[in-house]
């Protein structure tokens, strides 16, 4: 709808003899104000050296004539204050979204943005012999919310997660492994991170282990101590079992698993084959000097004078991989703000190698997840783990639906659904790249601005579908009433936003939007009795009510979001 009525207001323009390469149309937040606005009349006004407001009727007249088609959508347009145009929907408009959305189901608020393209996102990133962490638990979120909205587009979506196998941590956890006094055989997934915390503090405060772990590493690299290799070979197998359970909880599938162990010796070729021409060798150490091509760029180091390849240099092995393997159109990676710059000076690298890659990679940042007692370390004894962090949340879920009438399994199911929603719609609620204040009280609310109040809504309006059902009522064939209520109003503007959180790469507009038509819809449910057999707009009630579900459902799952049967 917006984009017809942004192309007949061109075109209107053209008519006046004004070329517009962009209509900013907005929603009014008082619907008295109309559907659309749009300020055009002011931008463009002194071209024609006219008022805003003369301007304004001009393009309304322009819109009210039969040379511009299909104005019928449009039930009224008027001028406000300095010369805004507001545009008012028509009743058939609203009534045949309403159809619009039963008939396509699961294809409503989709798009053909990205038809015919392939795009390779690449987010999660846990470390074996590290706990995932709560950065692995936002990259997930988002990068998996991305995915889908860009599948939303019609984009054949391939899935990427790039693991850290070898390098200084892993070091580390096998240093603790080797020297914590315990036997690793049976050990877990958990038992590995805190031995790698064991390893870290002691590569922080003593010379000597710390020179003991640098050689440990060099090992790792080259395969040669075999009784390292036997607890490497064990504990990556362990930390991978344990990220997989983790995902299945996440509902998250990867098509592609890559690893620093093969990227690294790609990179490093690919690093030295370019020595003098993009990389320097400074006695031994072959570094990259980002500011002779932008000053916001820095020198980094790519092979350092151990002779072994830094994570720039594996970053550099893994793109060349992505593109030889699926040559996408777009390839974007999720990661934690404090790895932008050198991501920057990476694909400045990149670019000089392959120019044909440059404008095909993209990088999303988001923020760090905070807590009453600020940033967590990673590497600290006092991390709280993305994991433990899945856990608490569906526990205290688990908590609240205890005295409910259901069985333990709906119990656990529910516990599970809904404590990862909280989960995900704190993370995905706010725009990226700024922090975020974890509120755990809030996050699992069933009131307010929570992902469990989103679902709680959604199994509200499936609850009424249901008994519409189990009471014979009619759901086809409806009669309209005269009013449209708020709900319509909001309802028909999700590909809308969808579409924007493509083209921004910004999950958070869908879940403004769905907290924004809930909150609608319980205003709708509070003022309107729905199930009347006697009223004759009760089937077309009902067909809003079944509207709503289906967009709700739509809409949480581009946030990587179920609906459960019952709360």
């Amino acid at each position: 709808m917006k984009d017809k009525l942004q192309e007949q207001i061109k075109i209107a323009l053209k008519n006046i003899g004004i070329k517009a390469d962009s209509i900013v149309l907005e929603h009014p937040s008082d619907l008295k104000m109309g559907d659309y606005s749009t300020n055009v009349a002011m931008v463009y006004a002194k071209q024609l050296k006219i008022s805003p407001k003369e301007l304004a009727e001009k393009i309304i007249s322009e819109l009210k004539t039969k040379s511009i088609p299909d104005i019928n959508f449009i039930s009224k347009i008027e001028i406000a204050g300095p010369g805004f145009i507001n545009f008012y929907l028509s009743h058939d408009f609203f009534v045949s979204s309403v159809k619009e959305i039963l008939k396509l189901k699961e294809d409503w608020g989709k798009n053909e943005i990205l038809k015919g393209k392939k795009v390779m996102v690449e987010y999660t990133d846990p470390n074996p012999f590290k706990p995932f962490h709560i950065g692995h638990l936002m990259t997930n979120a988002i990068g998996e919310s991305v995915a889908r909205i860009m599948e939303f587009s019609r984009a054949k979506i391939v899935r990427a997660n790039y693991q850290g196998d070898v390098g200084p941590h892993v070091a580390k956890a096998i240093y603790g492994i080797m020297n914590g006094g315990e036997l690793y055989e049976g050990k877990d997934a958990g038992w590995i991170g805190m031995q790698y915390t064991k390893g870290s503090d002691a590569y922080d405060t003593d010379e000597a282990k710390k020179k003991e772990i640098d050689e440990i590493n060099v090992k790792i690299y080259n395969r040669s101590d075999e009784a390292i290799n036997i607890i490497y070979d064990w504990g990556r197998e362990v930390t991978l079992l344990a990220f997989e359970e983790i995902y299945k909880i996440l509902d998250t599938k990867f098509d592609h698993y890559f690893f620093e162990s093969v990227m690294a010796p790609l990179g490093e070729k690919v690093v030295r084959e370019n020595i003098g021409k993009v990389f320097d060798d400074s006695d031994g150490t072959i570094i990259f000097h980002g500011e002779k091509y932008d000053p916001k760029l820095h020198t980094r180091v790519f092979i350092n004078s151990k002779g072994l390849p830094t994570y720039e240099t594996k970053e550099i092995g893994l793109t060349m991989t992505k593109f030889e393997k699926e040559n996408p159109d777009l390839s974007i990676v999720v990661t934690a703000i404090e790895q932008g710059e050198y991501m920057k000076v990476v694909a400045k690298a990149i670019s000089l190698i392959h120019p044909d890659y440059e404008k095909r990679m993209k990088h999303i940042t988001h923020g760090m997840m905070k807590f009453t007692s600020g940033k967590m370390s990673s590497r600290k004894g006092n991390v709280i783990t993305g994991e433990s962090l899945i856990i608490d949340s569906m526990n205290v879920v688990r908590e609240k639906v205890a005295d409910r009438e259901l069985s333990d399994t709906e119990k656990d199911e529910i516990a599970k659904i809904v404590g990862i929603a909280a989960l995900k719609y704190s993370i995905l609620r706010s725009s990226l790249g700024g922090d975020i204040v974890y509120d755990f009280e809030k996050s699992i609310s069933f009131d307010g601005d929570s992902g469990p109040y989103l679902q709680y809504t959604a199994v509200r309006a499936n609850s009424i579908l249901r008994k519409a059902k189990d009471i014979d009522l009619p759901v086809n064939d409806f009669q309209i009433p005269e009013e449209i209520t708020e709900l319509e109003h909001v309802i028909y503007q999700f590909p809308e936003v969808v579409a924007r959180s493509w083209e921004l790469l910004e999950p958070h507009h869908i879940a403004t939007f769905l907290t924004l038509l809930s909150s609608t819809f319980n205003k709708f449910y509070g003022d309107t009795v729905i199930l009347n057999k006697d009223d004759p707009h009760t089937p077309y009630r009902l067909a809003l009510v079944e509207a709503f579900y289906q967009t709700m459902k739509n809409g949480l799952y581009l946030l990587g979001i179920k609906i459960p049967e019952k709360m």
